[in-house]
């Protein structure tokens, strides 16, 4: 089996998520901040929410070597949400994305998760742009990628997906990675 990266903050450990995240992923996809903002994923079941990791998180690591990642509380080892980077289909790029079971949120956790994954990206993974969709009523989400760096650039709509989401745009360059240092 092939090991793919994993990585650490001062508080958080970040896993590639497999399918023994399975009832983790069914609790978070099913959660109301998830279905209210992310989008209804049809995913009913443990077994379903395994299927739905092999599909959509195994196959894009396998193919580019990153994905979602669970994160996890280091002091007690508690699932608290996931951050990834995603090849999303009708976005052009790449893009960081985050959710977080509501008791674990407003604690820093998703800030802290993407910036790693932000990091990662660039200097490990080679992504000279990142992107970021989000719905128009989430405003907490807004104001994470902005901390991240990202800026709002337009509205868009992603294939059999009725909603305008708004896109936020990062353009990575020198003056960037110097800015994080």
């Amino acid at each position: 089996m092939t090991h793919y990266k994993s990585f650490e903050t001062e508080r958080l450990l970040l896993i590639p998520t497999s399918e023994e995240d399975a009832a983790f992923m069914y609790e978070l996809l099913n959660s109301p901040s998830w279905i209210r903002y992310i989008g209804d994923r049809n995913v009913r079941s443990v077994e379903e929410a395994a299927t739905y990791i092999r599909n959509r998180v195994t196959a894009q690591l396998e193919r580019l070597g990153y994905a979602n990642y669970t994160v996890i509380r280091k002091s007690d080892r508690e699932k608290l949400g996931v951050c990834g980077l995603y090849d999303r289909e009708g976005l052009d790029g790449i893009d960081i994305g985050f959710a977080f079971m509501p008791q674990h949120e407003k604690q820093g956790y998703a800030l802290e998760a993407a910036l790693e994954v932000k990091r990662a990206g660039i200097e490990e993974f080679g992504i000279s742009q990142m992107k970021a969709i989000t719905s128009k009523d989430n405003v907490a989400s807004q104001k994470l990628l902005e901390k991240l760096g990202l800026r709002y650039s337009k509205q868009v709509q992603l294939p059999n997906d009725p909603e305008e989401l708004l896109l936020y745009e990062l353009k990575v360059d020198n003056l960037t990675l110097h800015q994080q240092e």
